[in-house]
């Protein structure tokens, strides 16, 4: 789940563990084999929703069935409530960036470009996830652009290793996707994540001076989510003060994975491969 950075500057609650440095909080084993059940937990449920989803459903239907098969799994979802937001899903279609709010009202139609986001809490920590679902037949350049974010976000992940740095990252998904000729929406962010949703650091697509250039280290634990748009990276939020969508009424892809830095590399913690 991306987030205004106001809100990434807030956690739920303050965390005092001394393996933290410049507040980035760095997990003992024990905490990542939980967290390893958690992004599980949120990896199975995206999987099931791309096999689930039809053209005539609403994005209220998903959301009631994301809830119901977190709860089935012992977790609770990450996203309902939190700072008001009112689903268990964020449900972005075609020109939604983010945090689109599930609704009874919007129905998901064939050649739809469908975000689906959500997490999943876990004896005290989170897993957080992304996908992009083409519904039925899409247009060969809506096509194009699920393709060029899924290869961006792995592209960005490959760079992850203790001793690198986020830049190395944010610097392969930016020449990526700017070689596919779209475009990186800037105002949002990955971030960490762990016992809360969003903790520092924040996790950037893109070339920038503007945000700490943290040192990976191992334990760290990531939610890496490009963005990208068809047209410009601008986006505006509507009059519910969640969904974002683009100035120019283009197309917008998104894929995240919360992801583990490990000595040598890295984890993928909601590989969906694996469920």
């Amino acid at each position: 789940m991306n987030i205004l950075s106001n809100l990434l500057s807030q956690p739920a609650q303050p965390t005092t563990s001394k393996r933290q440095r410049r507040g980035i909080e760095i997990k003992s084993p024990r905490e990542i084999d939980i967290m390893r059940q958690s992004a599980k937990i949120v990896a199975t449920v995206l999987k099931e929703i791309t096999e689930y989803v039809q053209p005539g459903m609403t994005t209220a239907d998903l959301d009631a069935y994301a809830e119901k098969r977190i709860r089935e799994m012992g977790a609770t979802p990450s996203f309902k409530g939190y700072h008001g937001f009112k689903g268990s899903i964020c449900s972005s279609i075609n020109n939604e960036v983010v945090h689109g709010i599930p609704s009874n009202k919007k129905v998901i139609r064939t050649g739809d470009v469908l975000k689906v986001d959500t997490g999943a809490f876990f004896q005290g920590f989170h897993g957080d996830s992304c996908i992009t679902i083409a519904v039925g037949e899409v247009t060969p350049e809506a096509a194009k652009l699920i393709r060029v974010a899924e290869e961006a976000l792995y592209k960005g992940i490959e760079q992850v290793k203790a001793g690198n740095y986020l830049l190395d990252l944010a610097g392969a998904i930016e020449d990526h996707v700017k070689a596919n000729g779209f475009s990186i929406v800037e105002e949002f962010t990955g971030h960490g994540v762990g016992r809360n949703l969003h903790e520092e650091p924040s996790v950037f697509n893109f070339r920038t001076r503007e945000m700490p250039n943290v040192k990976l280290r191992a334990g760290m634990t990531l939610a890496i989510e490009p963005i990208l748009n068809e047209g410009s990276k601008h986006t505006r939020t509507l009059s519910d003060r969640w969904t974002a969508v683009t100035v120019d009424n283009s197309l917008s892809a998104q894929f995240e994975h919360t992801v583990l830095v490990t000595e040598t590399g890295y984890e993928i913690l909601t590989d969906r491969t694996k469920v």
